[in-house]
């Protein structure tokens, strides 16, 4: 009992002499042991979905490559903003913490802070824009890499997304890289299905009908082709346009995304040979000549 006693006594003599120190050096090991876990966690979480995605689990939940490596990017990229959040906010508590166990008034310095952090956000106001437009690309899965997608001021596919800058390459090969911010509009042809149309401008006296059905066997004999890329049956959506010289129809197909472009060339092939061979004529082509009248 006396043993206990003398050791209770020595642990309030300790505090006492040495809380100033002890305290700080807890509040240290306190914030880097949570820090690790939370990073633990994350690293554990993103590892146990990319596995899955890769297929090196119980259940892929891809089968596209391209969607796994979406999947993969997006994952990643969440992985690595929730790490810099964890560790930022674990350190701006435990600077705060720290401060208010050496006597430095806080409130104050938030109050200064607060005042430097408006002049800076002020003056990056672009680079916060850039980054919180990409957390919500990401987010939201808006496109991802190997998607098609035009962003208003380039096209093309997209190699990399990143918080600040997305990375796509154009059908000349050109690369361009889109700052997040100044992205106001996005269109994706890489979602959900894609559709081949096709005009054909014939002429004001071929035969419409005879056309029509000419059009939509080729189209059933492409389709059959290839399965594995189009989705549905072409359909014949009729006279879109007319005039004295000329009588257009609209001939259409769901392809799947990103393979349309192999079955709208071949189809386009085969309708020429057919409406030629079916003595269909198209329209001619029309010549505007601009006449400059001398003085």
């Amino acid at each position: 009992m006396s043993l206990a006693l003398d050791v209770n006594g020595w642990a309030h003599s300790v505090w006492a002499d040495w809380a100033w120190l002890i305290r700080p050096v807890l509040i240290l090991a306190l914030s880097l042991a949570l820090r690790s876990v939370l990073l633990l966690l994350v690293k554990r979480l993103v590892r146990q979905i990319v596995k899955r995605a890769d297929g090196k689990g119980e259940v892929s939940t891809e089968t596209s490559p391209i969607a796994t490596a979406r999947l993969v990017q997006r994952t990643k990229t969440i992985g690595s903003v929730l790490s810099n959040f964890i560790t930022w906010g674990v350190l701006i508590v435990a600077f705060t913490l720290l401060l208010s166990e050496f006597g430095v008034a806080v409130s104050a310095l938030v109050a200064g802070a607060g005042l430097l952090g408006a002049g800076i956000g002020f003056g990056a106001q672009n680079l916060i824009r850039d980054l919180l437009s990409g957390l919500f690309i990401v987010f939201e899965d808006q496109f991802g890499v190997g998607d098609v997608v035009d962003l208003g001021s380039a096209s093309g596919v997209v190699e990399s997304v990143g918080l600040r800058v997305t990375q796509l390459r154009d059908v000349d090969g050109t690369v361009w890289y889109v700052r997040n911010g100044e992205i106001t509009r996005v269109g994706n042809k890489s979602q959900g299905w894609s559709r081949i149309i096709i005009d054909l401008t014939l002429d004001a006296n071929a035969d419409v009908a005879k056309a029509e059905a000419t059009a939509l066997k080729v189209a059933k004999t492409v389709a059959a082709k290839h399965k594995t890329k189009v989705i549905g049956e072409p359909e014949v959506w009729g006279v879109q346009t007319f005039s004295g010289s000329e009588t257009t129809i609209r001939l259409i197909q769901q392809a799947r995304p990103n393979l349309s472009d192999d079955v709208a060339r071949e189809l386009r092939a085969e309708l020429k040979s057919a409406l030629a061979a079916a003595k269909i004529a198209m329209a001619p082509k029309v010549l505007l000549v601009e006449t400059i009248a001398k003085k």
